[in-house]
């Protein structure tokens, strides 16, 4: 009988073990998980503060999960050493763990630049787990002031989370623009005149350097009183102890197609994975919830004696503010195609004969089909690509595409 073991207890690692009972329903599964929660939907967190859900609706997987995969979880452990050689997994409280075959699903964590005086910050805290919302919760008030710093994704979704709720939001960030990482200046100003019309402040092209307890002086010299403190600047992949065993890291921990590491029987998947980017021709950490799952499903299938690929990864995200939504994927390449309006923004990016990205705020149905184009690499001489400019729909294929990819849709 086999031994696996999976570090780290997200969407990555779930798709993991699932992967592995596809191919091999007797093996002993171990998981190890530093929090201690079941898997759960991390973007969830977000509508959580706003008390759109439920923490049992939060769930990723039903309460019978780990039951039904007859996975043992060590909840609250850590993993400190992976030893390769005599293939053991160091915990701590001075444990090991032997496996025949790892997984390391370990995700990331938020990156905190060493600003002068954020050790007199009583109340601050980051934004990436649901021991966050629930950190963040217990310590607002409708009095709060709340300062966020980092106006990237998970910054803005916090502020989306914590409006009502609070007294007021203000976001700083160093680059000019909100969500600089995946829109440009032009969709970025759309988005934010959204969330401005909410009343949340912002303080681009600057940022904290300098905290007291209760204020932080912004590098304009700016002096911001809060109550409350988000760092939201950014993440890194949990790759320190794959490197300490001498696999190969880069930003992340490489991977190839099979989501194998450099080293033999141990795998990589989810945030803490960087692995190829289609799009792009590249490798890249893809820390999105779709590509984590393709990811563990595959390193669990390869774990467990099977023999399966993911080629197919692509940066994308989707997210929205107070209705308005933003989706991209792929990459911002080649020739474009624009529509816009007043509130509406449908950028197509063409090279190649394929769709390498899109851009599409206010204006999001059906986007799936473009994704899919971008990850199968479709060419653009088997589409009604005219008709795909306009909308995304299924009759811009072939009758017999339709059939194939959509099950005769129309």
């Amino acid at each position: 009988m086999k031994h696996y073991v999976i570090i780290g207890n997200g969407i990555a690692s779930a798709a993991c073990m699932e992967g592995i009972r596809s191919a091999d329903p007797c093996g002993s599964v171990t998981v190890i998980s530093e929090e201690r929660h079941p898997v759960y939907c991390r973007p969830l967190i977000s509508y959580y503060l706003q008390g759109k859900t439920t923490l049992e609706k939060m769930l990723y997987r039903d309460p019978d999960f780990y039951e039904r995969m007859d996975a043992n979880v060590l909840y609250g452990r850590k993993a400190l050493l992976i030893d390769p050689e005599n293939k053991l997994v160091q915990l701590d409280q001075d444990e090991s763990i032997p496996y025949d075959t790892l997984c390391i699903a370990s995700g990331s964590s938020p990156f905190v630049p060493p600003f002068e005086g954020l050790d007199k910050v009583k109340k601050k805290h980051s934004f990436m787990t649901l021991d966050d919302a629930l950190a963040i919760d217990r310590d607002i008030s409708s009095e709060t002031r709340v300062l966020i710093v980092g106006a990237g994704l998970i910054g803005l979704k916090c502020a989306e989370g914590l409006y009502g709720r609070v007294k007021s939001l203000t976001v700083c960030d160093l680059a000019p623009r909100i969500l600089s990482s995946i829109l440009d200046e032009e969709c970025a100003a759309l988005m934010q005149r959204h969330l401005e019309e909410k009343g949340i402040s912002f303080l681009l092209s600057d940022t904290a350097v300098r905290f007291e307890e209760n204020e932080a002086e912004m590098k304009s010299g700016v002096c911001v009183p809060f109550d409350l403190l988000i760092l939201a600047v950014g993440v890194r992949a949990n790759s320190g102890a794959a490197k300490d065993a001498g696999i190969d890291v880069n930003r992340g921990i490489l991977v190839n197609e099979f989501m194998e590491s450099s080293l033999p029987g141990i795998y990589a998947a989810g945030d803490c994975a960087e692995g190829m980017d289609i799009s792009e021709g590249r490798k890249k950490v893809l820390a999105i919830l779709p590509n984590a799952y393709f990811q563990g499903f595959t390193a669990g299938v390869n774990m467990a004696g099977g023999k399966k690929t993911f080629d197919q990864g692509i940066p994308m995200n989707s997210i929205g503010f107070f209705g308005l939504h933003a989706m991209t994927a792929g990459s911002c390449v080649g020739e474009l195609y624009e529509e816009k309006t007043a509130n509406s923004i449908r950028r197509l990016f063409t090279k190649d004969g394929l769709l390498k990205g899109y851009i599409l705020i206010g204006c999001e149905d059906r986007a799936g089909i473009y994704t899919a184009m971008i990850r199968e690499k479709t060419p653009l001489s088997s589409v009604n690509f005219e008709m795909l400019k306009k909308a995304a729909r299924t009759a811009a294929f072939s009758p017999q595409d339709r059939r194939k990819k959509f099950g005769g849709m129309v």
